[in-house]
């Protein structure tokens, strides 16, 4: 397929045509291309291009024949995957080639995984039996239950041209006004997506936010839509037929959010998909029921050592509401609260990972307004454009390109030696059974587990820590699972979006020691290469167990040797933590410091002091050379003079 539509775009709609030969589809497309009953047609007519003021939506149309033989399936193939619609012919007159079109050619499309929509088309209808008359709803009921894509069946002539120009008008239509993001054919009613778009429509329209549309916000959206303006009495009609199908859609107010689900739900039943999406359509919605791309500005990154983060004004917007949603005052939000916020949204964004299980929950799994912001704040990290939407989608109304702002390069801050950012991504790497995850999970305030579920996956955990009771700064830790770096090393940019590299080792284990060194060598030379060196922090996890004094002392030399501060020891058994997070967030802050230095950057080092120093003596000893030859040169000139 082309891609998706929508009525603004200019692109050509390609529809193709396909069904057994002699069901009349070469006829129909001449007949099409023509406006009139061609005398004889070729076994495959040539591409036709229709001009693009023939139907209201002024968008061009190429109807594209294509063979029924079996020598050339593998060119009919291709243009089927090709079509943004198709268009499926039977003859009215052969009972037979409609019972093909569930037998072969559906499945056929089907094996090809084309996802265009399907239009069942019966030709030849001026040559029916009138004995042999049965409805086309009867007919094709079942065929449409057991096909999905089938979007709408229709018959015409092409003897008689009666309703030749229908057939790509539906076709046309079900690409640029597609049925299937807006109903639920199971339900029979508009798909959830469509009422949580058509919700958040409803609110932005209610702008004395009473819960009902009054006459002039009614009228103002009629406006806005369609740019006609209701009259009264149309107002008032529209309200009558809500109130005896849905008692609640009306109140003295206006329209309810019940009634008007009804009436865009009214059109949809009746065929006006158009409708229906240009309301969608205008409020910035595509073919997905997500925000349009021009209606999320996210402000680009030039550097992959940059990353974006909500600015005071999106936090402030956040803060307040969380106070909003949370209605009993008892600074959480409970998983219900926490879906409401989202109802305007095509779906919640924090059901999946990486963020389900990433922030501060209590026991009774409510979220806490630190673990709400700093939620937000990962997502902003990960997902900007995910990020902006999602604020959009929740009644966020400033200025889009307010709400975010891009960090400086990490590789400035290291030059400057301070940075400006709140948000910072720390990395953890480190053996198997090293106590990663459990270094993420006390981060949430989780109690420790004894259980041991190895780590296949990155997973995340985020919160707000503060420094000196003053300064709040949104820690992210991103676990690495041993098994995963080869891959995660693969990318040469890996290291860019990190502010700590932060390894774990089991301290009563000797081989988790080696096998943790061996990463931190890894991921050193890493940085190295690449130019994104690191600030890195080791940590002896299970202080609670034995330490092994080898694997101890030898730690403790290997981050002297690298220029890094001594392992942190931590035991998340006994709830000692030894303020890690702190000093990770300490780290983060002076990124200068911290950062490994391998025999090879010293040589390298020293080999650039040498190099700037000779640069130095050579531009000396240029300068004296120069200021020797402009004395002979000021003496000579006042000898010749006395002379």
């Amino acid at each position: 397929m082309v891609g998706p539509f929508s009525s603004d775009d200019r692109r050509v709609v390609r529809i193709a045509v396909a069904g057994d030969g002699g069901t009349g589809k070469s006829t129909l497309v001449a007949a099409m291309a023509s406006e009139s009953f061609p005398k004889s047609v070729p076994p495959v007519f040539p591409p036709t291009r229709l001009p693009h003021n023939l139907y209201p939506d002024s968008v061009p149309l190429t109807l594209v024949d294509t063979p029924s033989s079996f020598e050339k399936q593998d060119a009919r193939n291709e243009e089927l995957k090709r079509a943004d619609a198709v268009v499926l012919t039977y003859a009215c007159d052969e009972p037979l080639s409609f019972e093909r079109l569930s037998a072969y050619w559906l499945p056929e499309l089907q094996k090809l995984e084309v996802k265009a929509p399907v239009i069942l088309v019966g030709c030849k209808l001026d040559l029916r039996n009138e004995n042999q008359l049965v409805s086309l709803e009867s007919l094709t009921t079942n065929i449409m239950q057991q096909f999905t894509e089938i979007v709408t069946c229709v018959e015409c002539s092409a003897a008689t041209l009666y309703q030749v120009p229908e057939v790509f008008y539906f076709a046309l239509k079900a690409v640029l006004h597609p049925v299937d993001p807006l109903f639920d054919y199971k339900r029979h009613g508009l798909t959830d997506r469509c009422v949580r778009a058509l919700r958040r429509i409803f609110i932005l329209c209610d702008h004395d936010m009473d819960g009902a549309l009054n006459d002039e916000e009614l009228n103002e959206f009629q406006v806005k839509c369609f740019n006609a303006a209701l009259q009264p009495s149309e107002i008032v009609k529209v309200k009558t037929i809500v109130q005896q199908k849905v008692p609640d859609g009306v109140n003295s107010i206006g329209l309810t959010f019940p009634g008007f689900i009804y009436v865009h739900n009214m059109f949809l039943k009746k065929g006006r998909t158009e409708t229906l999406w240009a309301v969608l359509r205008k409020f910035g919605y595509d073919n997905d029921l997500k925000l349009r791309d021009d209606f999320i500005p996210v402000p680009s990154m030039h550097a992959s050592d940059q990353s974006v983060e909500l600015t005071g004004e999106a936090v402030e917007f956040l803060n307040g509401i969380f106070q909003l949603l949370d209605t009993d005052k008892d600074l959480t939000l409970q998983p219900a609260e926490v879906d409401k916020l989202f109802d305007t949204a095509p779906e919640s964004p924090w059901n999946n990972a990486p963020y389900k299980d990433a922030a501060e929950k209590t026991d009774m799994g409510y979220i806490s307004l630190n673990g709400f912001l700093s939620q937000w704040a990962l997502m902003t990290l990960l997902d900007p454009k995910l990020s902006l939407a999602n604020l959009i989608y929740i009644g966020y109304k400033g200025n889009p390109a307010a709400a975010f702002r891009v960090s400086r390069k990490r590789s400035l801050d290291r030059k400057k030696q301070m940075t400006e950012r709140n948000v910072f991504q720390c990395y953890v790497f480190g053996s198997k059974h090293a106590g990663k995850s459990a270094l993420l999970y006390s981060l949430l305030g989780r109690p420790f587990s004894n259980n041991y579920t190895p780590t296949t996956v990155e997973q995340y955990a985020t919160n707000v820590i503060e420094l000196k009771g003053v300064t709040r700064k949104i820690l992210i830790l991103r676990e690495i699972p041993e098994d995963r770096l080869p891959e995660f090393l693969s990318n040469q940019d890996c290291l860019a979006a990190c502010d700590v590299a932060v390894f774990v080792y089991d301290s009563s284990d000797e081989y988790s020691w080696k096998k943790t060194r061996d990463l931190l060598e890894k991921v050193v030379r890493h940085g190295e290469l690449t130019g994104y060196r690191t600030p890195c922090l080791v940590i002896a996890a299970k202080d609670d167990l034995s330490p092994l004094p080898r694997a101890v002392l030898d730690s403790f030399k290997v981050t002297q040797e690298l220029g890094i501060k001594a392992p942190v020891h931590v035991s998340m058994k006994l709830g000692d933590s030894s303020n890690v997070y702190n000093k990770i967030v300490n780290a983060a802050e002076h990124p200068h410091l911290s950062i490994p230095e391998t025999e090879i950057s010293r040589r390298k080092k020293h080999q650039h002091q040498l190099h700037r120093s000779l640069i130095f003596a050579l531009v000396g000893a240029a300068m004296a050379v120069a200021g020797l030859t402009a004395c002979r040169v000021r003496v000579a000139k006042k000898n010749a003079s006395t002379a």
